[in-house]
């Protein structure tokens, strides 16, 4: 039987909010911007460690309190710096278009130490994943399942999805 994994505890999160606030005046002598310090959350579920988002024009950075606690050093080395440079790249070339994990990105991630390296692979087990609901869909060669955000973009004529292999459009299944 799999140990469900307990999200870390109120002292663990000062410890990641520190390291948080350690890499931004890290990145601000690195840079020489001012970065203000941004909000910390520790509302993130599924698959990823951490997130850095700009809402309702707040930055924020969101992480996962489980793996933080399954996996807390190696989170502690790589997701806090990188989600801080995500926030970095933002606010110094902000008006600009970089892409995500861009040169920008990578650039920063050196010089804060780090290896820039985009995704981990950490054993889920025993950590709540959210699944998306799949929708079926076809073409003229296949089945396919999208995911409820693409699915919901179709019907809103916001998008449309060709099959990779016959080039033909995804038609709903219902």
């Amino acid at each position: 039987m799999i140990q469900t994994v307990t999200p870390i505890d109120e002292h663990r999160r000062r410890e990641v909010m520190s390291a948080t606030q350690g890499c931004v005046q890290r990145v601000r002598a690195l840079t020489g911007y001012t970065l203000p310090m941004l909000a910390v959350n520790f509302d993130l579920t599924g698959r990823a460690a951490g997130m850095y988002r700009v809402r309702d024009g707040q930055p924020e950075i969101r992480y996962n309190p489980y793996l933080f606690a399954k996996y807390f050093a190696d989170n502690m080395a790589t997701t806090v710096p990188h989600e801080v440079a995500h926030y970095a790249v933002d606010r110094i070339h902000g008006g600009r278009k970089v892409r995500p994990h861009g040169p920008e990105w990578r650039a920063l991630m050196r010089d804060l130490g780090v290896e820039p390296l985009v995704t981990t692979r950490f054993d889920l087990a025993g950590i709540p994943v959210r699944r998306q609901r799949r929708h079926a869909y076809s073409c003229a060669c296949r089945r396919h399942e999208l995911t409820t955000r693409r699915h919901n973009l179709i019907r809103r004529q916001a998008r449309r999805y060709f099959c990779r292999v016959c080039r033909d459009e995804l038609a709903y299944l219902g």
